[in-house]
């Protein structure tokens, strides 16, 4: 047979084996993350006793699956920040996430009450020339001036999110004054205006840490942040506070009841 034929012939026979190597390595990924994505919801929400994984094969036993696939599942968790291997120890929980609810409208001191202290450090507050497409949100007059506010928000100390926030004038004149730094804005609107809110349209999407952002929140520059867009209108249906809202994505999980409707 001459040479490029038997070349030829070896490359035949060898695509199947190199084409189900792949195959072989992307259904291990795939079990990987299936399984990350189990334990991730067991370590959050308290699953592991002392916050101690069992053993890698106890996990393999429980899941049906192989050693590898625990290992390459729980590098996946690792990479996240939410677990460590320790010498002697084992895999332990080191990070936790705080739960934030979709589905009311409560402020952020109202939501984490029960996981510790909110604090708001007021790195900006003044009036500011409304940007249209916020003038336009909160029904104001283009060019009309909003009391513009950035507050680092911190949970038992540590950075969590960082809030842009644009209040209409009338209202905001009177927040110059008020407790920025113990109270959440919602009680301060309510408090100010007499109403109580009545609802918020949101939006929640991934967004790339700038370096500004990265910078006062403590996390990575180009990290992923969860940021929630929120305009808040009172019962009577105003718009009166518009938000910006980048939350550290390893430090909080969003969860909320929906009720299917057609």
């Amino acid at each position: 047979m001459p040479t490029t034929d038997r070349v030829r012939d070896h490359a035949s026979q060898g695509a199947p084996t190199v084409a189900a190597q792949r195959t072989r390595r992307r259904l291990r990924a795939d079990r990987a993350r299936q399984l990350a994505d189990l334990l991730r919801h067991q370590l959050l929400t308290g699953g592991f006793p002392a916050d101690t994984l069992p053993h890698e094969s106890t996990l393999a036993t429980d899941y049906r699956t192989s050693r590898n696939t625990v290992r390459q599942a729980l590098d996946l968790l690792r990479a996240e920040g939410l677990v460590d291997r320790l010498p002697g120890v084992g895999t332990v929980v080191v990070a936790q996430k705080y739960p934030h609810g979709l589905d009311c409208l409560m402020g952020l001191a109202e939501t984490l009450r029960e996981h510790g202290h909110v604090t708001n450090e007021v790195r900006t507050m003044s009036p500011v020339p409304a940007p249209t497409p916020v003038a336009e949100r909160l029904h104001v007059p283009p060019g009309a001036d909003v009391l513009y506010v950035e507050r680092l928000r911190r949970l038992n100390g540590l950075p969590l999110s960082l809030d842009l926030t644009y209040v209409p004038l009338d209202i905001g004149t009177a927040l110059l004054g008020a407790d920025l730094e113990n109270t959440d804005v919602f009680r301060l609107l309510e408090a100010i205006t007499g109403q109580q809110l009545g609802h918020a349209e949101i939006t929640l999407e991934a967004v790339n840490a700038d370096a500004h952002s990265a910078t006062v929140l403590e996390a990575p520059r180009g990290a992923a942040v969860l940021m929630l867009e929120r305009l808040t209108h009172l019962a009577d249906g105003r718009p009166v506070d518009l938000e910006f809202i980048r939350f550290r994505g390893d430090r909080i999980t969003m969860s909320g009841l929906l009720h299917r409707s057609l």
